[in-house]
């Protein structure tokens, strides 16, 4: 049973009106959870409160919903949160558009400082992208860097090249694309046509055509029918006539929500309850999905065992369609270069063809008696004419037969940018091809890891059968289907901060404000401050006891002053600046002083250091950033020797290429790849946590 993990095109093309009728409502709060879930609490006269949903991992979603589906706010915003609320709370949401065929939405939201659009990407890794009226990214749950489109901060918002649409073609368009293909129907409907498996297979039912036919034994009667099929199907959903249907097994397990009742889901049994709208039904199909998987997992909890025979199943299927897209391109890619070349070889003939539209629209003669003149040349023998297929004013474009399939001209351009606009797509489609290739390298990774966690765990059984009983047992949280989370937000998280490996209390400033703040209020007596000797270095304060017990003298460790050190040093400017070591010095509480000499002036943040110091010298940077499982669940980030005893895994990381937002994305993927249970990072790891323990400046990751 194949459930749905992601909405369609054919979903989202009829959710589209349905939200439209949202118009005018005001945005109160933006909300995110993990790192692929939004939400956007809105209110409206008429109907109260409203709950928009946006989720890009898996499953892929966009829908309203009602507030009874919807989970509890999470604890502390992070900064995509923060700055989604600042752009759009008190707006009113203007509508929303699907982009061609494609699983992108846009979302429009008005004030009267800004114009926002939200960008929910629901194909591929997923993305939400937020820009401004001028489609420049103010910020993105991911960053994407390509040759064909960039989604970055301070970028222009690049759609990705648009699809084929067959909700607005009309018949002669759909029988070329038909005719481009070179398999079977069914194949032919869901790739070339761009409807998926599930809807090219209703066609074909509902056309009563064979689904297996192959391409070249389909008759023009067949294609009609197909499209006469294509029509019934697509018109109710673009005037808005939907008839929504949730299908579920004879177990109760939901399978699927459609905008309108499918044969192909009744002639496999499903039970089908109908809905008043499309909204409703896809709102209860995801919460139901959720639920139910979420049963699922507590009632396999018995056996710790993760399911690795299902991620090996997945990586290969997604390997396997990777390589069929590859093949596809360079299809797609050869077909391209044929038909410049055709062009060229062709050169006098297209020449010719171009220069009689191109002189005819010059003396202003209408599309439609272009094309009689040249049907009425084809019938007199004209070769120019002959080799027209059709004309289209619309697009101001000629199709050509050169012999060999149809060509599609820009008259007004000539033979050469005719065949360079060729060229150039052969050369894009060989570029994707790259891409697909580089995303093959990193399944198949992610398959090896797969299979090496199996092996590890069956050598493990293997052992523990052998060994008989054992004490003191250590629980292997990655492993586990379901961690419980452990999590007590502390005073002082909203600083910099770690524990030393003897159990000491490091912190350090933020900022000028954080700085002053440390000093005047948590620096006691008997602490050691650190501070690097570089400009812009935070203060570094090692308490010596914890702030509710009263201040006494501590010998403090030599090994938690290095860490100190090297705390210091890591989160300066010398991490900023790429360098990979630094001087730090150490002096008592009562050396630090705000007071300046007579005749200076001290910032902000800064202080006076009188007496001597005690220098570390040449201190290594190093950062190590993990999540930690006992007693409690959190992320952890600081010195390596602190930090990775500790943790149940954790990354090391040093002075990089990439920006803390874009670091914190990957160690977050990389952790999630660590435990079986992802749904526990994503509570207590999330990307915006992870990054309060990078440094400033660029970072890059060390091992994985």
């Amino acid at each position: 049973m194949d459930r749905k993990r992601a909405m369609t095109s054919v979903d989202l093309a009829a959710l589209v009106g349905e939200l439209r009728e949202y118009t005018g409502a005001v945005v109160d709060k933006a909300y995110l959870y993990g790192d692929d879930f939004v939400r956007l609490k809105m209110r409206d006269y008429d109907r109260g409160r409203i709950e928009l949903v946006i989720e890009t991992g898996d499953p892929k979603r966009a829908h309203v919903a009602v507030p009874e589906h919807v989970a509890d706010a999470p604890g502390r915003p992070p900064n995509f949160a923060m700055m989604l609320r600042n752009r759009i709370a008190g707006a009113n949401f203007e509508g929303v558009e699907q982009y061609g065929f494609d699983r992108i939405l846009t979302f429009r939201f008005e004030r009267e400082d800004a114009t926002t659009l939200v960008v929910a990407e629901l194909f591929g890794d997923g993305n939400v992208a937020v820009m401004n009226e001028d489609r420049e990214v103010i910020d993105c749950l991911d960053t994407v860097r390509l040759t064909s489109r960039t989604v970055a901060p301070g970028s222009q918002y690049g759609y990705p090249d648009e699809r084929f649409s067959p909700l607005d073609c009309d018949y002669e368009a759909f029988a070329a694309r038909m005719a481009e293909s070179d398999t079977d129907l069914v194949r032919t409907l869901a790739t070339q046509l761009n409807f998926g498996g599930l809807y090219a297979e209703e066609l074909c039912t509902r056309a009563g055509v064979e689904k297996t036919m192959d391409i070249e034994g389909a008759t023009e009667k067949q294609y009609e029918a197909l499209f006469g099929a294509l029509e019934r199907l697509r018109e109710p959903i673009l005037e808005g006539r939907t008839d929504p249907r949730l299908y579920e097994t004879d177990d109760g397990d939901v399978v699927d929500a459609t905008p309108l009742p499918l044969r192909e889901h009744e002639a496999k049994g499903y039970d089908a309850t109908a809905f008043e709208s499309f909204n409703g039904a896809i709102d209860e199909y995801f919460y139901r999905l959720e639920t139910e998987s979420e049963a699922d997992e507590q009632a396999g909890a018995g056996s710790d065992r993760p399911d690795f025979e299902s991620e090996i199943a997945k990586y290969e299927r997604i390997i396997e369609q990777q390589e069929g897209a590859i093949e596809t391109y360079d299809e797609q890619a050869d077909e391209e270069q044929r038909k410049a070349e055709s062009l060229y070889g062709n050169y006098d003939l297209v020449d010719d063809i171009c220069s009689t539209v191109r002189e005819a629209r010059e003396d202003g003669v209408p599309w439609d008696e272009i094309e009689a003149t040249f049907r009425a040349g084809a019938e007199q023998g004209i070769e120019a004419a002959e080799a027209v297929v059709s004309v289209d004013g619309a697009a101001g474009t000629v199709t050509v037969d050169l012999g060999d399939g149809s060509i599609e001209l820009d008259p007004m351009v000539g033979v050469e940018k005719n065949a360079d606009r060729l060229y150039t797509e052969a050369k894009r489609v060989r570029e994707k091809k790259q891409g697909a290739q580089a995303a093959i390298e990193d399944t198949r990774a992610d398959l090896a890891d797969v299979e090496r966690r199996r092996e590890a765990w069956e050598a493990d059984d293997e052992g523990e059968d052998d060994g008989g009983e054992s004490e003191d047992v250590e629980t292997d949280y990655t492993a586990m289907s379901s961690v419980p989370v452990r999590y007590d937000e502390q005073w002082h998280e909203r600083f910099r901060w770690f524990r030393t490996s003897d159990g000491f209390l490091v912190l350090g400033g933020r900022n000028a404000d954080q700085n002053e703040e440390l000093v005047k209020k948590y620096m006691d007596p008997s602490d050691r401050f650190f501070h690097a000797q570089a400009h812009g270095a935070p203060v570094t304060v090692l308490k010596a006891t914890e702030p509710d017990e009263p201040a006494r003298d501590v010998d403090i460790p030599d090994r938690s002053k290095r860490e100190a050190a090297q705390f210091a040093v890591s989160y300066s400017s010398v991490w900023k600046d790429g360098a990979f070591e630094g001087d730090v010095y150490e002096v008592d509480a009562d050396q630090v002083s705000k007071t300046p000499e007579s005749g200076e002036y001290i910032e902000k943040g800064s202080f006076v250091i009188r007496g001597d110091r005690d220098y570390y010298r040449d201190v290594s940077v190093g950062v190590s950033i993990g999540i930690k499982c006992e007693p409690d669940t959190r992320v952890i980030g600081g010195p390596p020797s602190a930090i990775d005893p500790v943790a149940e895994t954790s990354i090391r990381i040093e002075p990089g290429q990439y920006a803390q937002n874009d670091v914190a994305k990957r160690l977050y993927r990389a952790f999630r790849e660590r435990f079986t249970d992802t749904s526990f990072v994503r509570k207590v790891a999330s990307p915006d946590r992870i990054q309060e323990f990078c440094p400033p400046g660029g970072s890059r990751m060390i091992e994985k």
